[in-house]
C-alpha cells in the first residue's frame, strides 16, 4: 500500500504518474481486500491507483527492461516498494537508474531499512503496528492488545515517502541535483507517536492500560494479535494448511485461505489462538517465520526504544535543552543522501524568537517593541545554552556518492 499511495497523492496534484507492473498485473490487483472483487479492478487496487498511467512491462527481459529505461530518462521521480535487494536484482536500483538520467529523485520504501538486522523481514502493516509500541495504547488491561482500524503503518509511511519526494524536488530545483532518499514503515511509525513516546522517555511515564477499554473486519483469518504461553504475537494472511501444519490443527487440512479465510474467521481465530497459547512467543516465531509465514513480535516502548533495528536506523535522537535538560525523542522517519535532516535547536519558549524573526523580516527596532507594548506580539527572553549537537540522520550504509549536478528535469 505504501508505494501506491503515496505516488498516489503525487497524481492527486498533477503530477503524471504512470504505473509500472508486470505483464500479468502487479499482485495486489489478484487480493481483493474484503472481499471485495469488483468487476474489472478490485476495490483495493482501485483505492490506491487513481490519477495514474499504467505500463506493463516484464523488467526480467532485456526489452522490458530497456523500455524502463527509457521511461527514467524523462522521468522526474522513481518510486518503488521492494524490499531490500529486489530492486538491484531487476536492474532498477539508484545507481543504475543515476546512470540513465543522474537528476533523478529516486525514492525506496522498505520495512524496516535499507540495511540493518531485520532488513529482510516482511514489512506488513499488522507486524509494524505490534512492533511500534502502538498497540499497547489502547485497550483494556489485561486484554489482547489490539491494533488499529486502519493500515496505519502502510498510510504513514506513504505520506512519508510523499513529503521525502517533495524536499527532494524542491532541492533538485535550486541545484540540480538528484538524490537517493529512503522511507522505512518501522521509523515512520516510531515517529508517528512522537507525543506518546516523549511522553516515555522524557516525562517517564509508563504504558498502563486502565481496567476499561480507551479507544479489521475485512481482512481473512489468521489476522490479528495472539496470546502465547508467555506473551504475544501478531500472525497476518498465513496459508490455513501450512499453517494447519505447523501448529498441528488438523481441522485446517484442505481449506482455501481464499474461502474459509473468509467465511469460516471465527472457527479459525479460535483454533489459532488455542495453538498458539502452548508455547512461547519465541518459538512460534522462529518456528512460523522459518516457513515463510508472516509473524512477529509485540512490543511495548521499551523493547521498541532498546531494539536493535532502532538503534542502527538511528530512530530516535539525543540533545540537551535549556529547559528541559536532557532529551530523547524520536527523530526522522527519512533518510537523504543529499540533504539529511538535522536538529537546529529544541523547542522554543513562547515568544523566544519573536524580536529575531521580526527583524529579520525588516521590522526596526522600534515597531517591533511598539508591537510587544501594545501585546500584538509577545516575546520571551531566550535562555542561554550550549550549541545543539549536530543531530543529522545517519546516512544508510548503502548511500550512493554523489551525483554530479544536471539539468533540472521540466515536471
Amino acid at each position: 500500500m505504501a508505494g501506491p499511495f503515496a505516488a498516489q497523492r503525487l497524481g492527486d496534484l498533477g503530477a503524471d504518474v504512470i504505473k509500472v507492473e508486470p505483464t500479468s498485473g502487479e499482485w495486489q490487483r489478484h487480493a481483493a481486500a474484503g472481499g471485495a472483487a469488483g468487476n474489472e479492478i478490485n476495490v483495493s487496487f482501485l483505492s490506491l491507483n487513481r490519477n495514474k498511467r499504467s505500463v506493463a512491462l516484464d523488467l526480467k527481459s532485456t526489452d522490458g527492461a530497456e523500455a524502463l529505461r527509457e521511461l527514467v530518462r524523462g522521468a522526474d521521480v522513481f518510486l518503488q516498494n521492494y524490499r531490500p535487494g529486489v530492486a538491484a536484482r531487476l536492474g532498477v536500483d539508484y545507481e543504475s537508474l543515476r546512470a540513465v538520467n543522474p537528476s533523478i529523485v529516486y525514492v525506496s520504501i522498505s520495512g524496516y531499512g535499507e540495511d540493518g538486522p531485520y532488513r529482510d523481514r516482511p514489512g506488513q502493516d499488522l507486524l509494524l503496528q505490534a512492533m511500534s509500541g502502538a498497540m499497547l495504547s489502547a485497550g483494556r488491561h489485561g486484554d489482547e492488545p489490539s491494533p488499529a482500524g486502519q493500515y496505519l503503518a502502510d498510510a504513514i509511511t506513504a505520506s512519508t515517502a510523499f513529503e521525502g519526494v517533495l524536499a527532494a524536488l524542491l532541492h533538485r530545483e535550486r541545484t540540480g541535483e538528484g538524490q537517493f532518499v529512503t522511507v522505512n514503515m518501522l521509523d515512520a511509525l516510531t515517529t508517528l507517536q512522537m507525543q506518546e513516546l516523549s511522553v516515555f522517555t522524557v516525562g517517564k511515564k509508563t504504558q498502563e492500560r486502565s481496567a476499561e477499554p480507551h479507544a479489521h473486519v475485512y481482512i481473512r483469518a489468521p489476522y490479528g494479535v495472539f496470546a502465547t504461553s508467555d506473551g504475544y504475537v501478531a500472525l497476518a494472511f498465513a496459508d490455513l494448511h501450512e499453517l494447519g501444519r505447523l501448529i498441528d490443527e488438523p481441522a485446517f487440512e484442505g481449506w482455501n485461505s481464499e474461502v474459509e479465510g473468509w467465511t469460516r474467521r471465527d472457527e479459525i481465530h479460535a483454533k489459532t489462538a488455542a495453538k498458539l497459547r502452548e508455547k512461547p512467543a519465541g518459538y512460534w516465531i522462529e518456528t512460523l517465520g522459518a516457513a515463510g509465514i508472516w509473524i512477529g513480535p509485540v512490543l511495548g516502548y521499551q523493547e521498541l526504544v532498546d531494539d536493535p533495528q532502532i538503534a542502527h536506523n538511528g530512530t530516535f535522537i539525543e540533545y540537551d535543552h535549556p529547559t528541559e535538560g536532557h532529551v530523547k525523542t524520536p527523530g526522522f522517519p527519512y533518510k537523504f543522501s543529499k540533504t539529511p535532516p538535522r536538529l537546529y535547536r529544541g523547542a522554543p519558549l513562547v515568544g523566544e524568537h519573536t524580536r529575531e524573526v521580526l527583524a529579520e523580516a525588516g521590522f526596526s527596532g522600534e515597531s517591533i517593541e511598539a508591537l510587544l507594548g501594545s501585546g500584538a506580539a509577545a516575546a520571551t527572553p531566550a535562555v542561554a545554552t550550549d550549541a545543539v549537537p549536530d543531530a543529522a540522520s545517519p546516512s544508510p550504509a548503502t548511500a550512493p556518492a554523489p551525483a554530479e549536478p544536471a539539468p533540472v528535469v521540466p515536471a
